[in-house]
Formats: structure tokens, C-alpha cells, sequence
């Protein structure tokens, strides 16, 4: 059996390691594909893996012999997975790999946002502390983030790991959440607006759907809090972004720190760029190395449940 991954670079830039899919047969490994050149390097390839290199339907037609689709993601909306499923092909994803990878940055951007320790420390190499008159001097207002009240949006497995950290750090957790859940003494529920009107902080975690899409917006801005801190490790397309730059450049949002954008890699012409008060990081929530390992175990055991006959993770189809 053949497999070829086609954008396998930001899963793994040479840190991990294939050779788990070479037990099932031969492997060809690209970093990046361009899509005139999809077709032709699936060629007669069985077992296809793709990141963010698109599947369509043209490209199921054109390769015929393809029986299992992977991601090497969660996300999966670059395939054609109705298409997939009239063939017989199941797709399969990688849920939970980066739980706390993305947790984890959250936090990251929180504390940048809280305490501007990277910008502390950069005026402190450029002399700021020697010429100063005192024995201490910040440029920026610190915050506390005990006392304060943190609304996360989505609560699934990464919403609920964000709550549990800012419980630690003495928030108030409410959340709200699509899905009914059950109460479980970490956070509680609120609608949406509920929680745009109480939070101090609002953190995105929930996935993009066209009911999702732009939901921070002029009109679900005016109904937080003035001097909101906005968080998103979730997904680009949940944000207006002109309308969050707006925001910030007015105070309105006191801050804001975002790891995706609507369009990746960025445009110049971001409106993003050069907003006051904001962080961006390059989409690199999920990627530690022990998030990425995970990732690549789970997409092996993902191809050997299929060839085992009884595909896992599946999106698409019944696994029955």
C-alpha cells in the first residue's frame, strides 16, 4: 500500500519521525504541495494525509485509487469529506492531540497581555533600568488576574483546560457552550450574551461554523464590558477583525491576543496589523513537540485501525 503525505513540513520539520507509516507500506513524504500539483503526487497513492492542502472533489475524481483520506490536524474543512463518503473513502482526523499545548498558550498571551514580560525585558536590555531614576519602573499598567471574572466561548476539552488553569489563578470561570454540559464545580453557564456583559476576559475556543463566524463583532463588542481583554487560540473567522481593530484603537477592548487570523499566513493589509494593544502570535498554539508527537502517534494508529478494518476518528461516514 502506498501513502503519501502532502504537506507533512509543519507537523514535522525534522524533529519527529515518519517511519511509523512505513509499516504499512511504501511512503512518500512532501513538505508542501501546490495545488497544481495535488494530483500528480497522489497519483496511484491508496492512503492520502493532508494538513491544510485541499481534497476536492475534482481531486478525488482524478485519483481514483485513494481508500483513506487523514488530516494532520483536527480540522478537516479542506476536504470534500460529502464526496469522500459517496466513494467509500472515510476521512479520519486527530482530535485532542493539543489540549494542553493550546491551554497552555492561552495562558501565554494572558500573561503578555497582563504583565508585558517580554516587553519589560526588552527595554531592560536596551538600558530603560540603568537610566532609571527609581529601583523599579514599568511602562505599561500591570494586572491581577485573581478576582477577575474569564468567560470562555466552547466549551469542549480545551475550554474546559483553560478553566481549570484559570481557576488556579483565582478567576471566576463562566462559560458558554453550544452543547449542554453537565455542572462540574469549575465553571458556570451563561449564554453568550450573558457572558459578553460580565467577563473581564473572553476566550475563544469554539469551532468555526457560519453561525460562529464573525461573532466578535461592533454589535457583540457593545455588549462587553469596557477594557475587555479578548483571547483567541480557536479559529481566525470567529473574529471581524476590522471591527476588533476599531476596538482596541478607541479602548473600548483594552487588549487583545489572537494565535489565528482569517487569512494564514498574514497580509500586509491585515487590519490587525499595527492595532494598539495587541499580540499575534504565528498559529503555533497546538505545535510543542509533545502536541505534535501525539499528533503523528494518533495519525498512525488512525491508519492502522483502517487497515485493520474498522476506521477510528472518522468524519465523515459510519464507522460501522
Amino acid at each position: 500500500m502506498k501513502t503519501v503525505i502532502l504537506d507533512g513540513y509543519t507537523e514535522n520539520p525534522g524533529d519527529l519521525s515518519w517511519d511509523g507509516f512505513r509499516e504499512f507500506g511504501e511512503l512518500v513524504v512532501y513538505e508542501r504541495t501546490s495545488g497544481d500539483m495535488i494530483t500528480e503526487r497522489i497519483g496511484d497513492a491508496e492512503v492520502v494525509y493532508t494538513n491544510k492542502t485541499p481534497i476536492t472533489d475534482e481531486v478525488l475524481e482524478a485519483c481514483p485509487s485513494i481508500k483513506f483520506i487523514g488530516t494532520l490536524a483536527t480540522g478537516y474543512n479542506v476536504i470534500d469529506v460529502e464526496s469522500a463518503a459517496r466513494r467509500g473513502i472515510p476521512v479520519s482526523n486527530i482530535p485532542g492531540y493539543s489540549t494542553d499545548a493550546v491551554a497552555q498558550h492561552t495562558f501565554a498571551l494572558l500573561l503578555e497581555l497582563s504583565n508585558h514580560v517580554g516587553e519589560h525585558s526588552e527595554c531592560v536590555m536596551k538600558g530603560a533600568w540603568k537610566s532609571a531614576g527609581d529601583f523599579c519602573f514599568w511602562n505599561r499598567p500591570l494586572m491581577e488576574l485573581s478576582g477577575k471574572v474569564f468567560g470562555i466561548i466552547g466549551y469542549g476539552s480545551i475550554g474546559k483546560k483553560t478553566a481549570e488553569i484559570a481557576r488556579a489563578f483565582g478567576m471566576k470561570v463562566i462559560y458558554s457552550s453550544r452543547s449542554k454540559r453537565p455542572e462540574d464545580g469549575i465553571a458556570e453557564s451563561r449564554t453568550t450574551d450573558e457572558l459578553y456583559k460580565e467577563a473581564d476576559i473572553i476566550s475563544l475556543h469554539c469551532p468555526l461554523f457560519p453561525e460562529t463566524e464573525g461573532m466578535i463583532n461592533k454589535e457583540s463588542i457593545s455588549k462587553m464590558k469596557d477594557g475587555v481583554i479578548i483571547l483567541n487560540t480557536s479559529r481566525g473567522g470567529l473574529i471581524a477583525e476590522q471591527d476588533l481593530r476599531d476596538a482596541l484603537d478607541s479602548g473600548k477592548v483594552a487588549g487583545a491576543a489572537v494565535d489565528v487570523i482569517s487569512k494564514e499566513p498574514m497580509d500586509e493589509d491585515n487590519p490587525l496589523c499595527g492595532a494598539k494593544n495587541i499580540i499575534i502570535t504565528p498559529h503555533i498554539a497546538w505545535a510543542s513537540w509533545e502536541a505534535r508527537k501525539r499528533l503523528m502517534d494518533i495519525a498512525v494508529d488512525n491508519l492502522r485501525a483502517f487497515c485493520e478494518g474498522h476506521p477510528q476518528n472518522v468524519v465523515n461516514m459510519s464507522k460501522s
